[in-house]
């Protein structure tokens, strides 16, 4: 009986380096997903697309360029809402005339 509850508890030390591993594997590859780690998953599995946006460069975004970027995007967002709301004025007071 003694020698069945040592072997249990090398079983339990076996299935916690297991799971440790498994874990580590998982965070590996989620770090590589967020480009948190040196390479990257998605690079490995790109697809060239004609007519899309160039997935590697955005998967090698800093993230002071990611700042840049965003900041960019809300100026053009910007741009549109005034564009848009100049068409719906011209638009709804050639309505009322």
């Amino acid at each position: 009986m003694h020698d069945a509850t040592r072997q249990r508890g090398w079983l339990g030390l076996v299935g916690l380096v297991l799971a440790l591993v498994i874990v580590a594997l998982l965070a590996r590859t989620i770090l590589k997903e967020y480009g948190l780690a040196g390479g990257s998953a998605s690079a490995a599995r790109h697809v060239s697309v004609p007519g899309a946006p160039d997935v590697e460069a955005a998967a090698n975004v800093t993230p002071k360029n990611a700042v840049e970027r965003a900041r960019a995007l809300q100026d053009e967002v910007r741009k549109q809402a005034a564009d848009e709301e100049k068409r719906i004025d011209a638009a709804t007071s050639a309505a009322s005339k």
